[in-house]
């Protein structure tokens, strides 16, 4: 008996917390994007870069807009880099330390080691020719 109070107390107070779960303005996201496509082998990385007031759901820990992020990366892609057939992907943290170890993570795959060298060729977009603007939600 007593374990099933246990189990239902439990239930309970975590069914309550995750109602508080609210989408929030956080004053630093640190966001970098990530372009590839399926005709070549060059793929792009952007610079981490901080997105300031942006949208963050506490329940999913995921950034709000993360497909305006990649749209305005492809818009990049198509309008200055005449480049249409890009896939563009957003990846963000909520410290820059944390979008670092993504950063050299995703790097790491694309550029290879000495014992298995890649077969593709990635090049870096600096923030004078690429900054992501920060999307509003507050509708």
């Amino acid at each position: 008996m007593r374990y099933l109070k246990y189990m239902l107390f439990t239930l309970l107070v975590s069914v309550a917390m995750g109602a508080e779960a609210k989408q929030v303005q956080v004053p630093h996201m640190y966001v970098f994007g990530f372009a590839a496509s399926f005709k070549d082998s060059v793929v792009y990385m952007t610079e981490i870069q901080d997105v300031q007031k942006a949208w963050y759901d506490t329940k999913t820990k995921f950034l709000l807009g993360r497909d305006n992020y990649a749209a305005q990366l492809k818009e990049h892609f198509a309008t200055k880099m005449q480049q249409r057939d890009r896939v563009c992907v957003v990846v963000f943290a909520k410290t820059m330390k944390k979008a670092e170890k993504k950063y050299l993570k995703l790097r790491k795959k694309y550029i290879g080691d000495a014992k298995h060298p890649s077969t593709y060729e990635v090049r870096y977009i600096t923030t004078q020719d690429f900054k992501f603007e920060t999307v509003d939600l507050s509708e």
